[in-house]
């Protein structure tokens, strides 16, 4: 049975008791009604298989899902049999349907919010809708399950005491080498998201900067095609114009080794670049000395000399 879908406007806050349930193992199960309040519900990243037992009981058992694309969470749903209304809710309406979420919670309804893939709110949207609904006074109940950030770390083979998720890159080239130069200062196994028609490049950026790290390249995690390459930043890097780049993608990068203290010529170069093309060479050699760890006088001169190469002179301090 397909799930229908809402505009988030509705007269009555419950649905029929009869709706709600789900299938598991060719049987229907009658699910609870959800509590009222906003559920943070995780699932699967690939696999269906993947969504827990309470996600399915939540999922069935709220009135309404509010999802980043009903094509997508209809699978889920009908692969459960799952009737709940699907509700659209991305970074493009947000404004717009924020306001008819909490109308709804006012009324004592139980509302999902899931993403396309994984844990709600990791780098999806939903923050402003979660602190909004904390401001109301409504309960945000979190249903945890897959997440690929988690999922690449236990999979890496890297240090995972301590980790720093970056999300995803800036697209540019320059913007993207300043970001990696200051994530190579970060004490702590690094966790980006890569599209697959950026992946080489980055791969490229990360071996000037970080080339001599050992790290992963988690493709498709969960899925028929997953894969999962392990090798220094170097070698994954050397190999990248044969890298299948189809899918999605998880980059681990492992922390630096004891004595990785000082930025190399050539990221400082990249970070020095990126912040003179935004502000003055003092705020510019401020930002790359502390970042750098090279002496005050030698940044200063090199960035005297980028400076002139991309029109700033000027050499003011």
């Amino acid at each position: 049975m397909r799930a229908k879908a809402s505009s988030l406007h509705h007269s009555d806050a419950t649905t029929g008791a009869a709706a709600r349930s789900f299938s598991l193992g060719g049987q229907q199960l009658a699910a609870p009604k959800a509590r009222p309040g906003l559920h943070l519900v995780a699932t699967p990243i690939g696999n269906l298989a993947d969504i827990t037992l309470r996600a399915l009981e939540t999922l069935a058992g709220v009135d309404v899902i509010a999802c980043e694309d009903t094509r997508i969470t209809r699978r889920l749903t009908e692969r459960y049999a799952i009737t709940a209304e699907l509700a659209l809710y991305h970074e493009h309406n947000a404004t717009q349907a924020r306001p008819k979420i909490l109308e709804r919670l006012a009324q004592g309804a139980a509302i999902a919010l899931v993403s396309d893939a994984g844990t709600p709110l990791i780098s999806d949207p939903g923050f402003k809708l979660v602190r909004e609904v904390c401001a109301a006074g409504h309960a945000v109940i979190a249903v945890p399950g897959p997440s690929s950030v988690l999922t690449a770390l236990s999979v890496a083979a890297l240090p995972t005491d301590r980790f720093f998720f970056e999300g995803f890159l800036p697209a540019k080239e320059h913007a993207r080498r300043a970001r990696l130069s200051e994530l190579a200062r970060i004490d702590a196994t690094l966790v980006m998201f890569e599209s697959g028609n950026r992946v080489q490049d980055t791969l490229r950026d990360l071996d000037a900067i970080m080339g001599d790290r050992h790290a992963a390249i988690c493709r498709e995690l969960t899925k028929l095609h997953e894969e999962v390459k392990r090798a220094p930043v170097a070698e994954l890097a050397a190999g990248a114009d044969a890298l299948e780049t189809r899918g999605e993608f998880v980059l681990v990068i492992g922390p630096p080794a004891d004595d990785a203290g000082v930025m190399d010529q050539h990221a400082l170069d990249d970070l020095l670049r990126a912040q003179l093309t935004r502000g003055s060479v003092k705020d510019a050699v401020a930002h790359a000395v502390e970042l750098s760890g090279r002496p005050r006088r030698e940044v200063y001169a090199r960035a005297l000399e980028l400076a002139k190469t991309i029109g700033d002179g000027d050499g003011q301090d």
